[in-house]
């Protein structure tokens, strides 16, 4: 397995679907919210569900074979949220955060913090939205490699 191409997929599927308002797709659960995006041999789909508090998986599979994933669930915490900086943030990942997005992204009055502990392979991490000194989002998630 090619991580790097792995993971250079898994940015570009980012970019193309929930955070950039693409891709979505037909619900395949009640009520849940579906992206997709495939390129050549790649195929990524996300799914979540729920709103101001929401859990969701996405996944990765090569060849029609699943090899990566990664749960996460999360909440709005106070008035001030701002779902459109959440997907700006989430588009600004890259190589060396590529689980949700960047460590440090700030935009305007918004702060958005991302703290990862591991690698690709298997990681856990947590992310948080400030507005001002406010902290008015957080998400866990976890994943990795699928074998």
């Amino acid at each position: 397995m090619n991580i790097d191409e792995l993971i250079s997929f898994r940015l570009e599927a980012n970019v193309n679907t929930y955070a950039a308002f693409m891709n979505e797709v037909d619900a395949t659960r009640p009520a849940s919210h579906d992206f997709r995006y495939e390129r050549g041999r790649y195929m990524y789909h996300d799914t979540y569900v729920g709103g101001e508090e929401f859990a969701g998986e996405e996944a990765v599979w090569k060849d029609d074979v699943a090899v990566y994933a990664m749960n996460y669930m999360g909440r709005v915490l106070a008035d001030g949220f701002s779902g459109n900086f959440l997907k700006e943030a989430l588009r600004a990942a890259d190589e060396k955060m590529p689980y949700r997005g960047p460590e440090l992204y700030q935009s305007g009055e918004y702060t958005y913090k991302c703290k990862v502990t591991g690698d690709f392979t298997w990681f856990q991490g947590y992310e948080e939205i400030y507005q001002g000194t406010v902290k008015v989002y957080e998400c866990v998630f976890h994943g990795g490699l699928l074998k």
